[in-house]
């Protein structure tokens, strides 16, 4: 049985496990410069700057997919939730995991009172693609996506 609950300070490693896991998925394993350390901070500490559930399997008591989000904020739509990653280990991958945390997802922005969600997707990653097709997800090929590192 799946079961999916708020993320907790102890689930930081199986997250960045999860992350791991996508960033070799998407071919850019070297990426990632993340540390569970930084999570803790940026997650639990006194200005946490993102949330995040988890899909428990049960059974094994192991983490199989989570989604992390954040609130940005529009000046055209106000209060939005962006998902800033939404994963499933493979092993679990077509069985309704990611449905079950996307769902969540949405009432959570619903529950803080959000005027929608907000997410990225690659485009040659068909598979997620037509995952959010099934939500009619308005997904636009206008916009360029621009990145600043420090």
């Amino acid at each position: 049985m799946i079961k999916i609950r708020q993320g907790e300070l102890t689930d930081l490693p199986a997250a960045l496990n999860l992350i791991q896991e996508l960033a070799d998925y998407e071919n850019a394993t070297e990426e990632v410069k993340n540390t569970v350390q930084a999570m803790q901070e940026d997650g639990f500490g006194e200005n946490p700057v993102f949330g995040f559930i988890v899909a428990e399997e049960e059974n094994r008591n192991s983490i199989i997919g989570m989604s992390m989000y954040y609130y940005r904020y529009s000046t055209w739509k106000g209060k939005r939730l962006y998902l800033e990653d939404l994963i499933v280990t493979e092993e679990f991958r077509g069985q309704g995991v990611g449905k079950k945390l996307f769902d969540r997802t949405i009432e959570i922005g619903k529950e803080t009172s959000c005027t929608g969600m907000m997410w990225q997707v690659l485009d040659w990653n068909e598979p997620a693609i037509n995952f959010y097709k099934k939500y009619n997800a308005d997904i636009q090929d206008d916009w360029l996506n621009c990145h600043l590192n420090f």
